[in-house]
C-alpha cells in the first residue's frame, strides 16, 4: 500500500504508516502492508511480528499527543485493489459534538432497541467521520492542529 510522500509518517520493512490521504480529520491514519496481499494469512512471520508493536506505537503517539476521546483501530477489507491495512481513527470531543449537532445522524436512532444504552457507538461515529471528513467536498472545520501539523508531529514522535 503506497501513499503520497507528504502523507507518510513512518515505515518498516513490511509496513507503511500514513495519514489517510482523503481525510480532513487530523490524525486519521492508515497502517498498510507493503506486500500486495489483502490476506493476513499470506503475510510472512516477520511482517506479522512488526504489526503489533507498530499498532501500539501509533496508538501511543496519537493518544499521548492528540488526546482523542476514543481511538478506533479497525480493518475492513471489502474494497478490491488495496493491500491489507488498518484504519486508526481518532474521535475527538469536537467530532462527537459535531455528530450530536447534525440532525441527519439522529435518524440512526431508529435502528436501536429502546432498551439499549443511550448514546452512540463506534459504527455510527465511524460512518459520520467517513461521510463528513473523508467523502464530503467541503468538510466541517477542525479544532486543533491541521492535518499537515499532525503529520509533522507524528513524524517527530515516531522517528521518521
Amino acid at each position: 500500500m503506497q501513499s503520497p510522500e507528504p502523507f507518510q509518517i513512518s515505515a518498516t520493512d513490511f509496513w507503511l504508516l500514513s495519514h489517510r490521504t482523503d481525510s480532513a480529520l487530523p490524525g486519521y491514519l492508515v497502517l498498510g502492508s507493503k506486500l500486495p496481499t489483502n490476506n493476513l494469512l499470506e503475510l510472512p512471520q516477520a511482517a506479522l511480528a512488526e504489526l503489533g508493536p507498530l499498532l501500539a506505537e501509533a496508538q501511543k503517539a496519537l493518544t499521548s499527543r492528540l488526546r482523542p476521546n476514543r481511538l478506533y483501530i479497525s480493518r475492513y477489507g471489502h474494497s478490491p485493489g488495496h493491500s491489507f491495512h488498518f484504519h486508526l481513527i481518532p474521535v475527538y470531543d469536537w467530532v462527537e459534538r459535531l455528530f450530536w449537532s447534525d440532525h441527519r445522524y439522529r435518524s440512526l436512532e431508529q435502528f436501536t432497541d429502546a432498551s439499549s444504552e443511550p448514546g452512540t457507538d463506534g459504527a455510527e461515529l465511524t460512518l459520520f467521520i467517513w461521510r463528513e471528513f473523508c467523502e464530503r467536498a467541503d468538510p466541517p472545520p477542525v479544532e486543533g492542529p491541521s492535518v499537515a501539523e499532525v503529520i509533522a508531529l507524528l513524524r517527530q514522535v515516531m522517528g521518521s
